[in-house]
């Protein structure tokens, strides 16, 4: 299977007129092992501009290409930083020429912070949606939750700050679906970083 994400990865980069570098590689290969092996948990840290969420962009979209009936849900400490990760998947459905008969004739939801692809009629949620770690996700479900840089100073600078943002994690598990993967992706800020209890 990582082939096919792989084909994906190296497809988007041709349209780009880019090279894929070694290091996508090796991150592509991390997110699909989460999203193929039990638990399906994992945490992915790396430098700073090293193309992690980008590459966790093209991931998330080449799952919906493989699984139009996936519902994905981004989440970071605001929500204009998840919605950048939804602008971004989107764009990749649009332009990637996999995705073709993914992009809806009539787009109800495809906006910044929202995006349903074709896919079997009677699915609630969207394809892809995205929320601010502290915003409401009552009554959501999902099948894949991204949560892309949710430490940040303003999440994470006091004792109680993380307490808060860790209790909030712990709510994940009744939106996720049975056999769902949750992948972390961040950079610590502090030495109590919540990513210690997310390995």
């Amino acid at each position: 299977m990582v082939n096919d994400f792989y084909a994906f990865l190296d497809a988007w980069n041709d349209v780009l007129g880019l090279g894929t570098p070694a290091h996508h590689r090796t991150i592509m290969e991390f997110l699909v092992s989460i999203w193929t092996t039990p638990p399906h948990r994992g945490l992915l840290m790396a430098f700073r501009h090293s193309g992690k969420s980008t590459v966790v962009g093209i991931f998330a979209a080449c799952v919906l290409r493989m699984n139009p009936s996936t519902r994905i849900l981004i989440l970071s400490a605001e929500n204009n930083l998840a919605a950048r990760m939804v602008t971004h998947i989107r764009h990749i459905l649009e332009n990637h020429p996999m995705c073709k008969d993914l992009i809806p004739a009539t787009k109800k939801e495809w906006a910044h912070d929202r995006i349903t692809v074709n896919r079997p009629i009677g699915i609630r949620e969207p394809s892809v949606i995205c929320q601010g770690i502290h915003g409401n996700i009552t009554g959501m479900r999902s099948d894949l939750i991204i949560c892309d840089d949710i430490e940040v100073p303003n999440t994470s600078n006091t004792a109680q700050k993380r307490e808060n943002l860790r209790e909030r994690l712990r709510e994940l598990d009744f939106i996720l679906s049975p056999n769902g993967t949750m992948i972390y992706i961040g950079t610590p800020h502090t030495m109590d970083t919540i990513y210690r209890t997310h390995e």
